[in-house]
């Protein structure tokens, strides 16, 4: 019965092929731009929490625990020394790719007769370049270990001091004990982040350096960088079992708790992709409805004929519900691919942007298709194609014997 209806179906819809081509191609152009739409959002999701990861938060952070609530007013109580952790043992681990120390301070930085405040941090330059791929030296050079005494700048912190590369800086602190204590330094280069609060008052420098200027050893938090962040939730478990976080005093953070931006950026584009899939269906079930119900009107007669015949007013609405399977079958097929294809000629061009709101540089977006959104596009044809069919499927199933068969007269 199922087979022979679809087969009545595919005959039906290739009797009338401008109308069944008309709501094929509308679902298809829905779904296309569907995939568009959506795939634009989640390459931008992609390049938000990839760029998150990988210009200061890394996968997992390994801190002491209250350094999130309390640190900034009182940074010296959660230092913790290295030998407090094993890192040697976390490098090995399969999936992670480096560990890294870093030590937070805050202080005033002054070249000639300008003086700003700062934010600073203390890295191992080597470790660290394989964090902070965002963190992009645009001037000068890198840190580099054999430097000691050399820093890097942010853009907006360097324009405020008038620094360029090969500038000499006095940093300058209040240590742990109350003291003052300063450092004389060479700034080796200037970079940018995507977060232009950020460079407007950060600094880096090789941590020894960072420890020698505020007299103290340690770091205030371990970054931990992984191959593939899929595997963040699992190396989660396996830090938390190795630390003992009860008992060392320690705690280990996922990156997805400390990037708010980066929920937020999810949150807005979920909300303007759910819009847009309601919009393509609500099109798609006006537009085939419209046109399945000229289909009822101009096959009355035959409608008539098929129940004399002896066909059940189900069977009649199984018919056209059929018929919209069909299109939507065909429709999301045809959309997918299209929309595909499409992504990957747009990638390849790219989608030039402006810089988005705390930024200072563009970018070229891209498309990004995953199997999830192709499929839901698809299922979205499919499901709208069905819903269309049912109000104009239900009127033909109920016209009357008689009334239809007098129109063939």
């Amino acid at each position: 019965m199922i087979g022979r209806t679809f087969a009545l179906a595919f005959r039906n819809l290739a009797r009338h092929r401008r109308r069944s081509g008309v709501c094929i191609g509308a679902i298809g152009f829905g779904v296309v731009a569907l995939i568009l739409a959506g795939g634009f959002a989640e390459w931008m999701i992609w390049m938000e929490r990839e760029s998150t990861i990988h210009s200061r938060l890394g996968h997992l952070q390994i801190v002491k625990r209250g350094y999130y609530e309390q640190g900034v007013a009182d940074p010296y109580a959660y230092l913790f020394g290295e030998q407090v952790v094993d890192v040697q043992q976390i490098s090995e681990l399969p999936q992670v790719r480096t560990v890294t120390p870093r030590l937070a301070f805050s202080g005033l930085i002054s070249r000639g007769e300008t003086t700003v405040s700062f934010l600073g941090e203390g890295v191992a330059p080597e470790t660290e370049a394989k964090v902070s791929k965002e963190v992009v030296v645009s001037a000068g050079e890198p840190l580099t270990s054999s430097d000691p005494t050399g820093i890097i700048l942010g853009k907006g912190l360097a324009e405020s001091l008038g620094a360029e590369p090969g500038a000499t800086v006095v940093l300058l602190v209040t240590t742990q004990s109350g003291g003052v204590s300063a450092v004389e330094a060479r700034v080796r280069g200037v970079f940018h982040t995507a977060i232009k609060a950020f460079d407007d008052a950060a600094l880096r420098l090789p941590i020894p350096l960072a420890r020698k200027l505020v007299k103290a050893d340690g770091a205030h938090q371990l970054i931990v960088l992984l191959a593939d962040t899929e595997q963040t939730d699992e190396m989660l478990k396996q830090l938390r079992s190795l630390i003992d976080e009860k008992k060392s005093g320690l705690q280990v953070t996922p990156w997805i708790d400390l990037a708010d931006f980066y929920k937020a950026v999810v949150d807005l584009f979920a909300s303007q992709t759910g819009f847009v899939r309601l919009i393509i269906a609500i099109i798609i079930i006006m537009s085939m409805s419209n046109a399945l119900m000229t289909s009822v009107r101009e096959r009355t007669s035959e409608i008539g004929t098929m129940m004399a015949l002896g066909f059940r007013r189900n069977e009649v609405m199984q018919l056209f519900v059929s018929e919209g399977v069909v299109m939507g079958l065909v429709g999301g097929a045809v959309g997918a691919i299209l929309g595909y294809l499409l992504a990957l000629a747009i990638s390849a061009l790219g989608i030039p942007m402006p810089p988005a709101p705390g930024m200072d540089q563009g970018f070229d977006a891209e498309i990004r298709v995953t199997a999830r959104l192709a499929f839901g596009g698809f299922l979205l044809a499919v499901v709208s194609a069905v819903l269309a069919s049912l109000y104009p499927a239900w009127k033909a199933s109920r016209l009357q014997i008689v009334d239809a068969l007098r129109r063939a007269v």
